[in-house]
């Protein structure tokens, strides 16, 4: 089996996964096109119910089965791995079955009284096999990981991101003369064909890793095979159970959110066809392009994680801190022209995207707010790799509750609705990342200069404002060059500002550059 270093493994999933918010960004853009805001508010609302079960099922399993077949490798103990994976996998499989079986039985329940609109009832359906193709997987990329072989995670990705594009468009397409509510399962049957997909890609390149894997595995019985399951099931709860309870503080949220919204639009007298499509527009349409950048703050924190544990183990405060800036410099100065695009251009950015420029009241309130998202991915991976998970956790929670407390309150009052919702949200980013950053100085004692932020809000204005007068300056007709021009006239003087005002160096230039030229081998 290829086992790559830390810095490459980290590079192909990098790699992986710039090319699937590309690539997958692609449905996000026609779907509404073809269905409507509705029909997307139809496919998004089952979502939350099925990241609740999915991290019951999927939270921390992987995770320990990564670390224990990682410790299982430094022995070199093939016969342990195997035991570990195939424990894993039947415990997995097991529960869900169970949550699947549960799921098809409530599916009426669920989809009347949970998610507010029995319409969705059909895209449910056609969402509760992806339990079973999730689980599964999760276990055999923890595997994968664990023998820090990234091949196979990468690959699966983007196989399912690229079968994706077809099924999704295709399924849904073919399901619209019937009505919106199968469209929107059309979609959702998409979505399952290409996780089906990814397993296999990930079952094949399991099924060579044991061909070439040259320890046998040996079949034990009796008491002792019987204690060693138990040993490692004891282990893999132990390890899963409390990353799972973190996990799930999250993904409740989410699920909560997604009814608050609902219930509180419809108490501010808005219909419940209307509502769903409010919905579909803010979860399906505004936080993907708010995310889009987060691809490299995501890969970043993967990143940071190992880099810090290796440093405390250390005692090196003097690299934490280093590591720490480094990373949290990064997601600012990369963040922030996206911030000012998606501010300065909401009404042309999303009228290019969606074809609705009417939707763009919401992004350009949460535009600003961008910035504390890009923060709070390495604040919270800092958290971890510190052992402090508690902390992170309780920031999490804190957040959640005056989130959900605002979403009832503002989103139920006529004069604010799905913005209020929008507001909650806002605060609830802003908070979390907030008491992150203020769990971490307490525990380091970190600082950040705060000339950076004002360099960085100096370039920002200064390019916005160049977007702002060529964009809405009638040089020309044609919208969508101006559009074009403006975005591009923006970052460019964006990056001249930041080597104006020494925000990036020479240094940084080159570790990007370098970056880049590993990516492209």
């Amino acid at each position: 089996m290829t086992k790559q270093s830390f810095m490459k493994g980290t590079l192909i999933l990098l790699a992986a996964g710039i090319i699937n918010r590309i690539l997958g960004f692609i449905p996000r853009i026609t779907l509404p096109r073809l269905i409507g805001a509705e029909g997307v508010g139809l496919y998004q609302m089952g979502y939350p119910f099925m990241i609740v079960i999915l991290t019951l099922i999927t939270g921390g399993i992987p995770i320990a089965v990564a670390k224990l077949v990682a410790e299982a490798e430094v022995e070199n103990n093939e016969s342990r791995t195997r035991h570990i994976l195939h424990l894993a996998m039947g415990f997995t499989f097991a529960i869900s079955i169970l949550f699947t079986i549960i799921s098809l039985v409530g599916a009426h329940w669920i989809s009347n009284h949970l998610l507010t609109d029995a319409r969705v009832y059909y895209t449910f359906l056609c969402m509760t096999p992806i339990i079973v193709l999730v689980g599964i997987g999760s276990i055999f990329r923890g595997y994968f990981q664990g023998k820090q072989n990234m091949i196979p995670t990468a690959m699966s990705q983007v196989v399912e991101t690229l079968v994706r594009i077809f099924t999704v468009l295709s399924f849904a397409y073919m399901m619209l003369p019937y009505g919106i509510e199968y469209a929107a399962a059309g979609a959702m049957a998409g979505v399952m064909v290409g996780e089906a997909c990814a397993l296999l890609v990930l079952y094949i390149h399991y099924l060579r890793s044991r061909k070439s894997t040259a320890t046998l595995l040996k079949a034990t019985i009796g008491t002792n095979a019987l204690v060693g399951r138990l040993a490692h099931l004891k282990q893999l709860l132990t390890l899963s159970i409390p990353i799972t309870g973190s996990k799930l503080v999250g993904s409740c949220s989410y699920f909560l959110e997604s009814i608050l919204i609902i219930r509180s639009l419809a108490a501010a007298g808005v219909a419940t066809k209307l509502a769903t499509a409010q919905y579909g527009i803010l979860q399906g349409m505004i936080i993907p392009i708010l995310l889009l950048p987060s691809a490299l703050t995501y890969s970043l924190s993967v990143s940071l994680i190992p880099s810090l544990s290796e440093a405390a183990a250390l005692n090196d405060m003097k690299t934490i801190h280093a590591r720490l800036h480094q990373s949290l410099k990064l997601a600012l100065v990369t963040g922030a022209p996206f911030v000012m695009i998606m501010f300065v251009l909401a009404e042309p950015l999303c009228q290019l995207v969606y074809g609705q420029s009417q939707i763009s009241p919401m992004l350009k309130m949460m535009a600003p707010v961008a910035l504390f998202i890009y923060f709070q991915a390495p604040l919270q991976a800092s958290l971890q790799a510190l052992n402090h998970p508690g902390a992170a956790l309780k920031n999490t929670l804190a957040g959640s509750i005056i989130k959900l407390a605002l979403i009832f309150w503002l989103a139920s009052q006529p004069q604010f609705g799905i913005l209020g919702a929008v507001m909650a949200i806002n605060v609830n980013i802003m908070l979390v990342t907030v008491l992150h950053w203020h769990s971490v100085v307490k525990l380091l004692g970190f600082r950040m200069q705060l000339i950076d932020f004002a360099k960085v809000g100096l370039a920002m204005l200064i390019s916005g404002w160049a977007s702002h007068l060529i964009m809405y300056t009638h040089w020309l007709d044609n919208e969508t060059i101006r559009f074009v021009a403006s975005g591009l006239v923006g970052i460019a003087l964006y990056i001249y500002c930041s080597l104006l005002f020494r925000i990036v160096n020479r240094n940084d230039l080159m570790r990007v550059l370098l970056l880049g030229r590993k990516l492209i081998k």
